[in-house]
């Protein structure tokens, strides 16, 4: 836990504090509004046809991809971090999971024509170890190191693809501060995919902080005078860092 010690805002008269959270409130409506744009723009991308015929293991054996969608026009893959060293989930992936994998959010999304899933590289044997032990009842397929985590760019190995995350290429990555042997097994990601008749289309990927969204706490904390608590972020002087969650990266 990070220490606290004296960090504390200015003090204010309820008048000058009232002035000061009108203007911030200005800066707030700008927000909502870029993202209401970025989410149109992100309506208007171009999607890309899946020509590999991806083959994945789950409770019944063998699926593939358009077998995922469960009947519905598209479909959320969470691409789930696995370690190896302990032969199970990452940190963040899991806390996402006991967050915003729920049954309840699985149903709205399903409402909306939306199916949700996991896929790890891991074998099935783990992942069904490992989900049954928390209590979760998400899809969750392994990918049996298939080629989609490389494709993907979820999981880093440059003897199976260039090595490229969020993306930027291994020499932009390197010029960011990041090692070699930094840019090597999973990372968080998460890939949605359209359905048009037996069709399976790529329609977007994001990692990084670009998965705020499966961590519910986040907001909550950014509304707080201490934020995230993260070395990255632009906080006062003094003020807590704790370091950033397990299996994430600083920035996206």
């Amino acid at each position: 836990m990070p220490t606290y010690g004296t960090a504390y805002p200015d003090v204010a008269t309820r008048e000058d504090w009232l002035a000061a959270r009108k203007k911030l409130l200005a800066r707030e409506r700008e927000v909502t509004h870029l993202r209401d744009a970025v989410n149109a723009e992100r309506r208007r991308l171009p999607m890309v046809k899946v020509e590999k015929d991806y083959v994945f293991e789950g409770p019944s054996g063998e699926i593939r991809l358009l077998d995922m969608f469960e009947g519905r026009p598209q479909l959320y893959i969470h691409h789930f971090m696995w370690i190896d060293a302990i032969d199970e989930g990452c940190p963040s992936c899991t806390a996402a999971a006991e967050m915003t994998f729920t049954q309840k959010d699985r149903a709205l999304l399903g409402a909306k024509g939306v199916t949700f899933a996991c896929v790890s590289r891991a074998p099935y044997a783990s992942i069904a170890r490992y989900r049954d032990n928390h209590g979760w009842t998400f899809p969750w397929f392994s990918s049996r190191d298939n080629d989609f985590g490389y494709d993907y760019h979820v999981t880093l190995d440059p003897q199976r693809a260039p090595i490229e995350y969020n993306y930027k290429s291994l020499d932009e990555l390197r010029a960011d501060g990041w090692s070699d042997d930094d840019l090597r097994g999973d990372f968080p990601g998460a890939s949605v995919f359209l359905r048009r008749g037996d069709e399976v289309f790529h329609t977007y990927s994001a990692y990084a902080r670009g998965l705020d969204h499966s961590a519910v706490g986040y907001p909550f904390l950014d509304m707080t005078p201490y934020g995230r608590q993260e070395p990255w972020e632009d906080s006062p002087a003094g003020w807590p860092q704790g370091g950033v969650a397990a299996g994430m990266p600083l920035e996206g």
